[in-house]
């Protein structure tokens, strides 16, 4: 069956350390970005969109931002699907 069966996305959201965050602006809005969304591609590398809230406050839209070529985001990234995997793999099934 395994063979048969296709996934078509993994992904994961990650917290992002206090110590890591940035802000970055969109629509004329600063936001601080504080939530990795990290998806396994098929080919096996991972993609990741940064996501946040205003700066001023509120809920704001749901709104994508680049992650940054920053070496220590790039180890929070591999780091989390390393954990991921890890906890996939133990799964103990439904219910």
């Amino acid at each position: 069956m395994s063979g048969d069966l296709e996934v078509s996305a993994l992904a994961i959201n990650v917290t992002i350390p206090q110590s890591l965050r940035w802000t970055d602006t969109r629509r004329g809005e600063t936001f601080t970005l504080t939530t990795l969304n990290v998806r396994l591609l098929p080919d096996g590398r991972l993609a990741a969109k940064a996501y946040g809230r205003p700066v001023s406050g509120g809920r704001g839209g749901y709104v994508s931002f680049t992650v940054p070529d920053r070496p220590e985001l790039a180890a929070l990234i591999a780091d989390a699907a390393g954990r991921a995997g890890a906890l996939w793999a133990a799964h103990r099934g439904l219910g």
